[in-house]
């Protein structure tokens, strides 16, 4: 009778590792915001601006890189303090570049730009 309540345990098991795998395939194939962004310059501007595209969203996960070697990450996940210190840095830091953004007056107009002729894809 112990025999069948481990078989049930590892047939749950499988399944849920059957489960995980279905999942983080899903979540692998789907492209994400980066590689919608890379697409829309390359569609847009051209091959040159698609690389440069595709170097930014690479070259964004360098601080994220150097907080993990440097010790950053762990200090900031056991400091409750030094992340919060982190977190409202960030808040202000985005805050600003609203403001600025909101000050400038040709940031969000459209008007004006030549138009470039569709390019075959």
């Amino acid at each position: 009778m112990a025999e069948a309540g481990w078989e049930d345990l590892e047939l749950a098991e499988v399944s849920l590792s059957i489960a995980f795998l279905l999942t983080t395939l899903v979540v692998v194939v789907t492209p994400g915001t980066g590689v919608v962004y890379t697409l829309a310059a390359g569609l847009s501007h051209g091959r040159r601006a698609s690389v440069v595209a595709a170097l930014g969203c690479t070259l964004g996960i360098v601080p994220h890189l150097v907080a993990t070697i440097t010790g950053l990450a762990a200090l900031l996940h056991t400091s409750v303090v030094a992340y919060e210190v982190v977190k409202y840095l960030g808040v202000g830091y985005l805050l600003y570049m609203a403001w600025a953004t909101l000050r400038d007056k040709e940031a969000l107009s459209v008007a004006g730009r030549p138009s470039r002729g569709r390019r075959p894809v």
